[in-house]
């Protein structure tokens, strides 16, 4: 039985005795755990390791808007190498499997507690166990779960699977989370006032610009114009509202794109929010939001003309928040 330093113990050691692909069922998953697991595995030279996720609660309790544009954007980032489906069928699956494979050979199995998600992998802040179980019999069980499933990414899966929109919401009481889904069962109501939150200036602490910092990070010789990130004041980067730096977390955004982020600079705090796969990728989406052409500088006169020099967000769980960058 396993108890501790799961993610090396499930998610990393295995790859080095010879296993290459992962099949996993999941009653609840997270992108941010997705990105997380397959960046780890880049930075040991394993970009060769195949992952397919089966979300097993998803065909009673739906998928969250942030996971799921998060699922589709790592389909699409990573080339191949990840596969993420929703069950559609009940009963849904609660149960938490995962099987790594040598060349499609069975080669070791756990099964446990543990949800595919960064909470339940880091035992600082969810006690959680896996145990070893029996290679085939996981593959059976897998694959009994593949006809009930559809992927992400697949036209049909939004009409299939509940995606509730979770940029500001308050979960449902227990006993009608406990209750069957259906179409007049709200997943979540919108309530900002229960939601922690902080707000970020864009500019520095004198009031101007980053020339070649924050929004303009790009904006020097040999960087890709487009790079990025937003600056943390101390009293945010000194506080636990945002995960360590070692943690990646999903950011939907105010006019519904998610952005995959993290912690960046300084120590394990992170005084910067960034987003790891491509630095460019924050840098265009506020270049669009404010109606400028990739590359260009941005001007503290943009973003007053826009109407907005500072940004808010919200968290909604420990991977998951909201950021308003909306124009009043």
């Amino acid at each position: 039985m396993i108890t501790n330093n799961l993610f090396n113990n499930i998610l990393i050691d295995p790859v080095q005795s010879g296993s290459n692909k992962l099949l996993i069922v999941s009653g609840y998953a997270t992108s941010a755990m997705a990105f997380h697991h397959l960046t780890e595995l880049n930075n040991l030279g394993r970009a060769d390791i195949e992952i397919k996720l089966i979300i097993g609660m998803s065909s009673a309790e739906g998928i969250s808007v942030s996971n799921h544009n998060g699922f589709k954007q790592i389909v699409n980032d990573f080339g191949g190498r990840f596969q993420c489906s929703y069950r559609t069928i009940t009963p849904p699956a609660h149960s938490k499997m995962y099987l790594w494979l040598a060349d499609d050979e069975p080669r070791l199995s756990f099964l446990g507690s543990a949800n595919y998600t960064q909470t339940a992998f880091n035992e600082r802040k969810q006690k959680e166990v896996l145990t070893e179980c029996d290679s085939r019999a996981a593959l059976t069980y897998f694959e009994s779960m593949v006809g009930d499933s559809i992927y992400c990414e697949h036209p049909d899966s939004e009409n299939l699977i509940q995606i509730f929109n979770d940029r500001v919401y308050r979960r449902r009481p227990k006993e009608l989370a406990e209750a069957p889904a259906t179409e007049t069962t709200p997943i979540f109501q919108p309530d900002f006032t229960t939601l922690e939150s902080i707000t970020v200036s864009l500019l520095d602490r004198s009031g101007n610009i980053h020339n070649k910092g924050g929004l303009n990070w790009g904006q020097r010789d040999g960087r890709e114009p487009n790079q990025a990130y937003i600056q943390l004041p101390p009293e945010v980067y000194r506080s636990d509202f945002f995960p360590i730096k070692s943690t990646h977390f999903t950011v939907l955004t105010d006019d519904n794109k998610t952005l995959i982020c993290t912690r960046a600079q300084k120590n394990e705090m992170g005084a910067a929010i960034e987003t790891p796969h491509n630095n460019s990728i924050l840098g265009e989406y506020f270049r669009h939001r404010l109606g400028l052409a990739n590359g260009a500088f941005i001007t503290k006169e943009n973003l007053l003309h826009y109407g907005r020099t500072d940004v808010a967000f919200y968290k909604i769980d420990d991977e998951n928040y909201y950021m308003d960058f909306s124009s009043h």
